[in-house]
């Protein structure tokens, strides 16, 4: 017989910093790299944002998201992919990563070198966040939507526990999809098919 466990939702660790503490971002990056067992991220009001790591089966799921869009990046060769321990700074100063993301090649050679070797200024065109049980689902549509505000293209949102996948563009409605078996997205990612049967 199975037997379903509930997992609660975890909201994350939020700490104040400012103005008492202000981290530039060269710190918070050290910062980071001095607590790597933890998902760290900031805010664009300077906020530290502390989760804990993702449980076995949303990191067996999220391995496979990888290699699909890494396969397709290889191949298409336009782009640059990216894994869920990149951290980005968007235009408003908040530092985020997500479960993968894809970045034009034209857009990441724009940036320096000694830029791209810690976290990069620079938004990704597309990204993907995968929920995990204990995501508050709130939090990561707020994600994905200052996602698209800073310049992201394209924002897929994969709930599991819902089996519901949410689509951000910009200047365009949020899409939500009922149990969908693929997506894709040829204007921006052409011939690149998600195939959501193993992430179900």
């Amino acid at each position: 017989m199975n037997t379903t466990l509930a997992v609660p939702e975890i909201s994350p660790l939020v700490l104040q910093m400012s103005p008492a503490i202000e981290m530039t971002d060269e710190q918070f990056f050290d910062f980071c790299q001095q607590n790597r067992d933890y998902r760290i991220e900031r805010t664009a009001k300077g906020e530290i944002i502390i989760m804990p790591p993702t449980g076995s089966e949303t990191g067996n799921r999220n391995f496979d998201l990888i290699i699909q869009l890494g396969i397709w990046t290889r191949q298409n060769k336009t782009g640059i992919g990216f894994d869920s321990s990149t951290g980005f700074i968007l235009p408003n100063g908040a530092i985020k990563s997500s479960d993968a993301a894809w970045i034009k090649l034209e857009k990441w050679h724009r940036i320096t070198p000694e830029q791209q070797q810690k976290f990069a200024p620079i938004c990704p065109d597309f990204v993907i966040e995968l929920r995990s049980p204990s995501d508050p689902l709130k939090a990561l549509q707020s994600k994905l939507q200052e996602y698209i505000e800073n310049g992201t293209a394209l924002g897929w949102l994969i709930d599991r526990k819902q089996r519901q996948v949410y689509i951000y563009r910009p200047d365009r409605p949020v899409e939500c999809l009922n149990n969908p078996t693929t997506l894709s997205e040829d204007s921006l990612l052409p011939g690149f098919v998600l195939d959501l049967s193993t992430i179900w």
